[in-house]
Order: structure tokens, then C-alpha cells, then sequence
């Protein structure tokens, strides 16, 4: 009898263990979606359970936007940020949603100017950056080009001015966090420069100046990303008709090596992996060229850095997507073309019957890849390379031109009216 009271706290130290590694384990597999595209813009979540197809019943909520928007989700734990625009462009919004509720926590709106804009463009496209402290938004016109810090309580911290946009098309490109740094591209058709700025208060801490060349339609859209380069260093990584290929030391922004090979404008983002960089560019709404190459070194590369080429069924806008031994090319059109990565092989590529054009990029999660179109049709591919296999095709309703982000068990998409959470394990 005497013996009971010992075993049963036995008993509660045991059951507290195991509720603390439950916790721990699922804390360690919980992953923040910080930035454009997901942890260092690779379109690649580690989550699962997401279904392939859905009803509007399956959503965990749907909450209205204010104004319209193509930027995509940004999320931080309970976070969701965004951006979005009203009266065309004369006001900037930022919004932050609970990703647990759906309801708008906070609202701050910012009078700006409208300007002439491509019409599959739109006054908030870039999409926000966070590090978990502070959330960090640009927003362009021709007179101005901030990049804002907000906390989380959506509080302005602080405000920097790069100075006038000048492009036919207007800006979107996002800004990326490194370490205590927020790195903004400034590839325009006037002045062109990147900024790294300290994240608590805004002062500019590095700028190296762009398009040495002064080439003429010069903008880029593409958002950087970062690289292991040779000896473990890290390289940030921008990609610009009038630059090319141009690795910088993210620290101090001091140049290491240049290829200059885009004969067109880069909209969709590199994507690192197999020890190469890949990229595409084009122009009038097609892809023209898809580079990988052999990053490192010092200096103007040349053609000599470049493992392979592709020239035909090629996106625009989206960003490809790569996963394991394989690369996938989503066109705005809706061709699909499954290429391996280490050699440009092509393994198969498909049309997408009875869809739209594409301005948003795939994702992959858990062997599944993810695509809007312009339409608010939800695509889902199998990442597979043995063959192509259309799992499932759900409308929103409504049109889009966002990335879907996935944090937390959940995924986010944004239409041009609502933003959805798709909960994991609905199926």
C-alpha cells in the first residue's frame, strides 16, 4: 500500500516526459515559412497530410482581404503576414492574420502613389520577410521605394527610401533576412543597386551599385537566395538581365564572381542544389532560357561555368521548383516538364488540360507539387519522374497569383479576395 504513492508519481513524471517529448518533437518538426517561397526560397516543406484534392468544407477558415494583392503568404508561428493595396495603389496595406483563427489582428495602411503597372502585376506583389521579431515589407512608385519594419504588434519601426522605381512592369522583387541583415535588390531600369540595411533599425549597412552596363529595360524580379560556396562560405545569390548570374558575400557585400549570360529579363527566382545554380529568363509572358551553373571562383566566369541549357518549354514568372534528383518546370501556360537536374535530361513534360495561365510558383510537400493558376485553380502534381500524374485540381472561387505557403500543419493561400488555410490530416 505504502508502495502506491511512489508508483503513481513514478507514473507522473513518466506521463510529463513523454507530453514534453511530444512537444519537442512536434516543436522540431514545426517549420516557420519566413520568406518568399519557404526556408531560403526553395519552395520545399518537410510537412504532411495535405490533401491532393478538397471542398470548402475542409478549410480550417477563409478570411476576406482587404484590397487586392499578389504578394504570398509570409508565416511566422501564429503569424500570417501579408501585403495588399487600395484605390490603386495610392494605399499600401500590411496585415498580419492569425494562422490559427483567421481573424485580422492588426491593419496598417500607408498612402503611397499610383503608377503604370503591367496588368499581371499589382501594387503589393512583393511578398514580406520576417526573422520572428519584425516583419519587413517593400512597396514601390515612381517617386519612392520603401522597404518598411514592422513588430508584431504592427508597429512602424522604421522606414528606408532606396529612392524613385522607375519600370514599365513596376516592382515586386522580396526582401530576404540574413542573419541581422534585411537585403533588398534594387535591379530597375534607372539606378540599380542592392542594400543591406540592420534589421532593429533600418541604417543601411552595405550598397553595391548595379548594372555597371546601363542596359536598358534592366529590371528583375527575381527574389536572391543563398548558397554553401566553396570552403563553406556563404554566398547570396541574384540573378538580372543586366548582371546575370552574381554571387556577394552577404556580410559585407563585397563581389566574388559574375556570369553574364541572360540575353532576357529574370522573373522567377534561382534554385540551388546538386552543387549547381538554375535559373530562367524571358520575356512576353514565355520563358526563353534556363542557365545551371557552376558557382564559385572569382571574377567574370564566362560560359565555360555553364553545366547545361534549355531553350524550349520554359516559365516566365514561375519559379521552378527542385526536388531529390529532379527538377520541375512549371510554365505559365500550364506545360509541366519533369528535367534532371544534374545533366538538363528531360524525363517528360505534359499540358495541364483546361486551365489558366500561371503567375504564381509550385511548392512541394510531401511528394506533392502545388500550383495556382491566374484562375484560382489549385493544380497538384505528383513529384514523380517515372511519369506525370495529375492528383487533383480544386477551385478557390475566386483569381490568384500567389505562391501557397505551408507552416505548422497548415497550408495558406491567398486569392485575390480571401486568404484560405488548408489544415493537414483533413483527409
Amino acid at each position: 500500500m505504502k508502495r502506491s504513492p511512489q508508483l503513481g508519481r513514478t507514473g507522473v513524471v513518466f506521463l510529463c516526459a513523454l507530453a514534453w517529448l511530444a512537444l519537442s518533437t512536434r516543436a522540431a518538426h514545426a517549420e516557420n515559412w519566413p520568406r518568399f517561397r519557404g526556408p531560403n526560397g526553395a519552395g520545399i516543406s518537410s510537412e504532411n497530410g495535405f490533401p491532393a484534392t478538397w471542398s470548402d468544407g475542409d478549410y480550417a477558415w477563409k478570411t476576406e482581404l482587404p484590397g487586392v494583392g499578389h504578394s504570398s503568404p509570409c508565416v511566422w508561428e501564429d503569424h500570417v503576414f501579408l501585403t495588399s493595396a487600395e484605390d490603386k495603389g495610392r494605399i499600401r496595406i500590411v496585415l498580419d492574420v492569425s494562422a490559427s483563427t483567421g481573424k485580422i489582428r492588426w491593419i496598417h495602411r500607408l498612402d503611397s502613389k499610383t503608377y503604370k503597372i503591367n496588368n499581371r502585376n499589382s501594387y503589393a506583389s512583393a511578398t514580406p520577410a520576417t526573422d520572428g521579431k519584425r516583419v519587413y515589407v517593400t512597396f514601390g512608385n515612381e517617386r519612392e521605394y520603401l522597404l518598411l519594419a514592422y513588430d508584431f504588434e504592427g508597429n512602424q519601426l522604421w522606414k528606408y527610401d532606396l529612392g524613385p522605381f522607375i519600370s514599365q512592369h513596376g516592382a515586386a522583387i522580396s526582401p530576404i533576412v540574413f542573419e541581422d541583415l534585411v537585403i533588398l535588390g534594387n535591379d530597375q531600369d534607372a539606378k540599380s543597386f542592392i542594400v543591406a540595411v540592420d534589421s532593429s533599425t533600418g541604417k543601411p549597412r552595405w550598397k553595391v551599385d548595379r548594372n555597371e552596363k546601363q542596359r536598358e529595360t534592366a529590371t528583375a524580379y527575381a527574389t536572391p537566395i543563398l548558397i554553401q560556396g566553396e570552403g563553406g562560405k556563404r554566398e547570396l545569390i541574384f540573378t538580372s538581365l543586366a548582371d546575370g548570374f552574381t554571387s556577394y558575400d552577404p556580410r559585407t557585400g563585397a563581389f566574388n564572381w559574375r556570369a553574364d549570360l541572360f540575353p532576357a529579363r529574370t522573373c522567377g527566382s534561382p534554385v540551388f542544389g546538386h552543387g549547381l545554380l538554375y535559373a530562367t529568363c524571358g520575356g512576353g509572358g514565355n520563358g526563353k532560357l534556363l542557365l545551371a551553373v557552376r558557382p564559385g571562383g572569382q571574377g567574370d566566369l564566362g560560359e565555360s561555368c555553364i553545366a547545361w541549357e534549355r531553350a524550349k518549354e520554359l516559365p516566365y514568372v514561375p519559379t521552378p521548383v527542385l526536388t531529390g534528383d529532379h527538377i520541375y518546370l512549371w510554365c505559365d501556360n500550364g506545360v509541366v516538364s519533369c528535367v534532371e537536374a544534374k545533366t538538363g535530361k528531360n524525363i517528360w513534360t505534359e499540358r495541364i488540360e483546361r486551365t489558366s495561365k500561371f503567375s504564381g510558383s509550385p511548392i512541394c510537400v510531401d511528394g506533392k507539387l502545388y500550383c495556382v493558376s491566374e484562375e484560382g485553380e489549385v493544380i497538384v502534381l505528383a513529384a514523380r519522374p517515372d511519369s506525370f500524374q495529375l492528383l487533383g485540381r480544386t477551385s478557390l472561387g475566386e483569381g490568384s497569383h500567389a505562391t501557397p505557403a505551408v507552416s505548422n500543419g497548415s497550408m495558406f493561400i491567398r486569392g485575390f479576395e480571401h486568404l484560405f488555410c488548408l489544415g493537414a490530416d483533413k483527409h
